[in-house]
């Protein structure tokens, strides 16, 4: 069911946390399968208090949901790479950005796509087995794309800091 776009704002807007929000938000990024018995602990609450504020925060659109964090790697995804997009210009048949948007969700090599300023129109996170694996989908997947235009590609040698957590 769609929101309204007052709805939609609300969501979009920051809430306002305190001191104990944000040390339960800090302990769920560092654990987010910690019992709500030791986050409580940790932040100096009841079980029932923090349980309270937790389902608060998954409400209000804080706490976006909960995953596993995978080792790609271990799973033979050893190869990453930042690839950034140019798409062709707008036509009046149809818009390139919406076709590759779309295009973009169906890949399963792209982790991660980000629109941005600059002479570039996208920049995508690519994970895939090694070097063959990321031919075959630039050539076959992302070049073969009718809104995409040029593309270049830059090779992660060594990962330096990788977090999921948020500065709070």
């Amino acid at each position: 069911m769609a929101q309204d776009s007052g709805e939609n704002q609300q969501m979009n807007d920051p809430i306002t946390l305190d001191g104990i929000d944000r040390r339960i938000l800090q302990a769920l990024q560092g654990q987010g399968r910690i019992t709500y018995d030791e986050l409580a602990s940790q932040v100096g609450l009841s079980s029932s208090a923090t349980l309270r504020r937790v389902k608060r925060l998954e409400e209000s659109g804080v706490i976006a949901g909960y995953a596993a964090l995978l080792a790609p790697e271990r799973l033979g995804l050893g190869l990453t790479a930042y690839i950034t997009v140019r798409l062709e210009k707008h036509s009046d048949r149809r818009n390139p950005m919406d076709a590759f948007a779309a295009a973009v969700q169906a890949w399963p090599e792209v982790v991660e796509c980000s629109a941005l300023t600059g002479e570039m129109d996208y920049l995508l996170r690519v994970l895939v087995r090694d070097m063959a694996h990321y031919s075959r989908f630039v050539m076959d997947c992302l070049l073969k794309h009718p809104s995409v235009q040029d593309c270049k590609t830059s090779f992660v040698l060594r990962r330096l800091k990788a977090t999921t957590a948020l500065p709070l």
